[in-house]
């Protein structure tokens, strides 16, 4: 059975829990020391026929357990348990907790000053938990895509995954044992040019689909189906500008869409709208809706949704783009897990970097009551131009520059300020953005409000007053690179950044033309509730495409591991307590999407640009699916080999 490249302590014997704590018996090729000549544990000793090479003669030790352990350091892991086989007391110093601390420091690289993983029991576990419940053994390819497979995601329950691909397919996925093709969606009738992002809402009854349009090299519109579970109907269709935005779920029933609005040449404003699952005209009930092979390709844009529709769109957010940046890749997180994280990353850490609002991308002077009133913004801007027209204004600005100047002048008295409490906060909007050129290099955050969790109210225009405001972020955090890739950890208090960093400082001098960026990625994490940036950055996956070509990466979180795709041809894991590379899962071209189950960390999909989709189980869960099945009968056996 194929598997992922990791390390190989030899011989090391994987041991069946079924066998009981203290005489275990081993599984699979015995390691060195543990051949014919060796006793099973609990025996006198080995050797030849009548003769003990462990005891003398009245049965006393003839080594001391320290001398055992000084030479049981010098060998490997395999050696060691080899040894432990011999006798019971050579098995005894096998399980040293000291002799394995010095074990997992060495063979997995740690640091010494990392402790334990506060769940773990001792250091044998630990050691066997890394090795044995990573998953890195091929058990199925799946073929049914006919091109490059962009994106993976897993329903809540683990029953179900789905994939999306350059064949404009979106594929639904029954996880069994053996995995199987349960519906295959073809977008090409909607306009559609391929699918690339889906996501299940939380009940699992309806799964978000993103797709490009087909168009110009540089269109950058797109789309959302939401198609029902039950059925596989198409609920309803949203339009999604850029179309990277993706799209992600905010409750069961709404969505979050992304429109953009062009002001200048270098100047935008995004628009985040939350959309019922649900749109259809009044009066005509969900289950009227049209399935997925006869469904009409055109539809409303959300923002032209007429009156009969009713209560489909509400205003999210409205923010101010500068220098080509835009807003990408939304995804929301739950605050409600924050004081009760599965694992603490930070507990003992020395302090990372922090990171808030004031940053200069969001302009100065935006918090509460400190914001300049528009009187005041209106002088500044004559000002201004009063002096760049008597040529006063040093230095001699660009066009671009002297566009983004006045857009931030405008701005500044028409900007809402942000949230600076947390206490309110139900959930957390996560986005790409930048504020130096199109190459997304901030994380952007906005709280959501009690209050915007509901579609209900009016439709469009709510809070005419207000629509000529931007919103300002509650936090920016600015990776110094561009950012190919997020994920949030399962209790969504961490998140993991893929980013390839720009040279250590690199000034942009033109939007139009960010600095190059750095094939090795780096993998940062950051928490949500600190606003702090915690661990030090993953290494071991590369990335090729140049800056201004570059595309996502996924990347995916379960309770202990950390996994993502990467254009090597491989997919990595590493653990998240330690910070190392446990495996390297191989395909034959870039690996664009991870994926563990959400029920089952011991099983991990990956999708790839050689159109397949690859499943990795752990060692352990091998082991007690093949003990499972069924072996036949041996008379059987012969009949069928020889009617072969």
């Amino acid at each position: 059975m194929p598997q992922g490249s990791r390390r190989q302590p030899g011989g090391l014997h994987h041991r069946d829990a079924a066998a009981g704590a203290a005489e275990r018996k081993p599984v699979g090729r015995p390691g060195p020391g543990a051949g014919a000549g060796a006793a099973q544990p609990g025996g006198g000793g080995c050797g030849l026929p009548g003769q003990n090479v462990t005891m003398d003669e009245g049965g006393t030790p003839l080594l001391p357990d320290s001398l055992i352990y000084h030479i049981f350091l010098s060998l490997g892991p395999a050696d060691v348990l080899a040894a432990g086989l011999v006798c019971r007391q050579w098995q005894a110093v096998s399980r040293d907790e000291f002799l394995w601390r010095e074990q997992f420091y060495r063979y997995y690289q740690v640091a010494r000053d990392v402790p334990r993983h506060p769940a773990a029991t001792s250091w044998y576990e630990e050691f066997r938990r890394l090795y044995d419940t990573v998953p890195c053994v091929e058990v199925q390819t799946l073929k049914e895509h006919t091109d490059q497979v962009l994106h993976l995601s897993f329903s809540h329950s683990g029953y179900q995954f789905a994939s999306c691909s350059k064949d404009c397919t979106v594929k639904i996925w029954s996880n069994d044992l053996t995995i199987s093709l349960l519906h295959s969606a073809d977008m090409r009738p909607y306009n559609w040019s391929y699918t690339q992002f889906s996501q299940f809402n939380q009940d699992d009854s309806l799964l978000l689909a993103s797709g490009v349009f087909l168009g110009p090299h540089n269109s950058s519109s797109g789309e959302i189906a939401v198609i029902s579970l039950d059925n596989f109907a198409l609920l309803s269709r949203v339009r999604n500008k850029p179309y990277d935005v993706f799209g992600c779920w905010l409750t069961e029933t709404s969505l979050i869409s992304g429109n953009l609005h062009r002001i200048g040449d270098i100047t935008s404003c995004s628009v985040l709208w939350l959309n019922n699952a649900f749109q259809v005209r009044a009066g005509v009930p969900p289950a009227a809706a049209p399935s997925l092979a006869w469904c009409p390709p055109a539809v409303s844009h959300p923002q032209d949704v007429e009156s009969e529709n009713v209560n489909v769109v509400k205003r999210l957010f409205k923010i101010q783009n500068l220098n080509a940046s835009t807003i990408r890749t939304v995804m929301v997180a739950d605050c409600s897990r924050f004081d009760s994280p599965d694992l603490l990353l930070d507990a003992g850490a020395a302090p990372g970097r922090v990171f808030d609002l004031g940053s200069d991308s969001e302009g100065e002077a935006v918090g509460p009551g400190s914001g300049p009133a528009p009187a005041r913004t209106k002088e500044g801007l004559r000002r201004f131009l009063d002096g760049l027209l008597d040529g006063r204004a040093q230095p001699q600005l660009s066009e671009h520059a002297l566009e983004t100047k006045v857009a931030e002048l405008l701005a500044q008295g028409r900007t809402k300020p942000p949230e600076h409490s947390m206490a309110d906060a139900h959930k957390l909007l996560i986005f790409t953005t930048g504020c130096l050129t199109y190459s997304p290099h901030q994380i952007g955050i906005k709280q959501i409000l009690p209050h915007q969790m509901t579609t209900a109210g009016p439709v469009l225009g709510e809070g005419r007053g207000s629509d000529a405001f931007f919103d300002a972020l509650d936090h920016v955090i600015d990776v110094h690179g561009h950012i190919i890739g997020m994920g949030l950890s399962p209790d969504n208090r961490y998140l993991y950044v893929n980013s390839r960093a720009w040279p250590s400082g690199s000034v942009v001098a033109d939007p139009m033309q960010p600095p190059p960026i750095a094939e090795e990625i780096d993998l940062l994490v950051f928490d949500l509730k600190t606003m702090r940036e915690v661990k030090r950055a993953l290494r071991a996956h590369r990335a090729y495409t140049p800056n201004d070509e570059c595309f996502f990466i996924f990347l995916d979180v379960s309770r202990d591991f950390v996994a993502s795709g990467a254009e090597d041809r491989h997919g990595y894991i590493w653990d998240r307590h330690y910070n190392i590379c446990l495996a390297k899962l191989r395909h034959q071209d870039v690996v664009n999407s991870v994926v563990f189950s959400p029920q089952e960390q011991e099983l991990l999909l990956t999708a790839s640009d050689d159109a397949t989709i690859k499943a990795w189980r752990s060692p352990r869960t091998v082991r007690i699916h093949q003990a499972a099945r069924p072996r036949p009968h041996p008379f059987l056996s012969w009949f069928a080999g020889q009617k072969r």
